[in-house]
């Protein structure tokens, strides 16, 4: 008997997945709970299981397809596998439909040119078939100047999606070579929130400069004990607790909007996302309970979430449940930026490069480090007065770290 084996609801309101890689192939026996394949959902890389044991009769869907939850992925003949894989005389009647034969029956020898030449001919479909398109895609195909005929969609039937048209799009007239890459897997998802986010929010972004010069000297004197635990220390962990110790006297920026019920959602623990670059795309896991860390303790995390988000190793689970988010794009050299909103926070704090510039200290013009800063939040959650005050916070507390172990929390 043969099973259908669709792709699941892997939850987080994911409707679709990019096929990263087969783990099995079409004659492979497999048991129950062994991966199958492996997806790129919004945020990571899943393993999706086999829910029965048996033999794989066929892979409906090739590596790098984008999947909609509840389509086919592949068949499965069930039993036990051992009886699966019994040689079989060859069939006495009229050979079966290609779509009904069993696993380790041989295709008759016609079939096979006839296979080979489908999957090398360019698709071309029937002109009495109709093409299955959304309103949307079809005004963008004609202002484009795109035949949809000439289309194979990715979508469930053959649907042409928006993103199929990319690839197909005619250069301009006149233009020079150019290269069209899909987005896909990380990147797509990238694209899609950032989108979003600024669809969304109304968004302003406030800066600032701090002389961060004493946690500067405090972190090069603590540097070589904090290694010695085996942790490397760097200026984020205390720009975090700074970011964590102002927010708790600014609550309305540690909050998320619900745009259904139009609820200001206040946010009682304090969670951190942490925009971390990786060689696919920018990725955002998620500091627990900030508040109930020390500065070593924050730095473990930083190094360790920062390596899953690398390896691709992180879960679902640890990349979601922000309050607030921080960049650190001046690792990279950047100085302001407007940063965005990692939707539905109302708040995102962004950290430049740290530079040597003259500052009046106490009087007198001297040579510190001064740190650029950027605040974007949303417009709809707060006013510019109680985001610059709470950047003023946050100032006071890197400019005088000492503040930061005056309160435990």
């Amino acid at each position: 008997m043969s099973f259908d084996f669709k792709l699941p609801d892997l939850g987080e309101g994911i409707t679709e997945v990019e096929l990263r890689r087969w783990l099995v192939t079409a004659g492979d026996t497999v048991r129950e709970h062994q991966p199958l394949l492996e997806v790129e959902t919004d945020k990571a890389v899943v393993e999706v299981p086999s829910p029965r044991e048996g033999v794989v009769e066929r892979l409906h869907r090739k590596e790098g397809e984008t999947v909609q939850v509840g389509e086919v992925l592949l068949s499965i003949a069930e039993g036990k596998p051992e009886l699966q894989q019994q040689p079989q005389q060859p069939p006495q009647s009229p050979p079966r439909p290609a779509s009904v034969g069993i696993v380790g029956s041989l295709p008759e020898a016609e079939e096979e040119p006839v296979e080979t030449a489908i999957e090398a001919a360019p698709f071309a479909p029937p002109a009495s078939v109709e093409v299955l398109a959304t309103p949307m895609v079809r005004r963008l195909a004609r202002e484009r100047g795109i035949d949809l005929g000439t289309i194979k969609g990715s979508g469930p039937r053959g649907c042409i999606r928006p993103e199929d048209l990319e690839t197909v799009a005619a250069a301009p007239s006149g233009a020079g070579p150019e290269e069209r890459v899909p987005l896909r897997g990380l990147r797509r998802t990238i694209a899609r929130n950032v989108t979003a986010s600024q669809r969304t929010t109304a968004f302003v972004t406030s800066m600032e400069e701090v002389d961060i010069t004493e946690i500067f000297e405090m972190r090069t004197r603590e540097q070589g004990e904090v290694e010695s635990r085996g942790t490397h220390l760097t200026f984020l962990p205390f720009f975090i607790k700074a970011v964590q110790h102002a927010l708790k006297e600014h609550p309305l920026l540690n909050a998320s909007i619900d745009d259904e019920t139009q609820e200001l959602v206040l946010k009682r623990h304090y969670h951190f996302g942490l925009a971390v670059d990786t060689p696919e795309g920018l990725m955002v896991p998620v500091i627990r309970d900030v508040d109930k860390k020390s500065i070593i303790e924050l730095a473990q995390a930083v190094q360790e979430l920062g390596r899953k988000a690398r390896e691709r190793s992180i879960t679902l689970e640890e990349l979601k449940g922000s309050s607030f988010t921080i960049t650190n794009y001046g690792h990279f050299g950047g100085t302001f930026a407007t940063p965005i909103i990692n939707w539905p926070d109302v708040a995102i704090m962004g950290f430049g490069r740290i530079v040597e510039r003259p500052w009046v200290h106490r009087g007198e013009i001297t040579i510190r480090k001064i740190l650029p800063l950027s605040l974007t939040f949303d417009h709809r959650a707060t006013d510019g007065a109680d985001a610059a005050r709470f950047l003023g916070k946050v100032l006071r507390y890197l400019e005088d770290p000492a503040l930061l172990f005056l309160d435990c929390g």
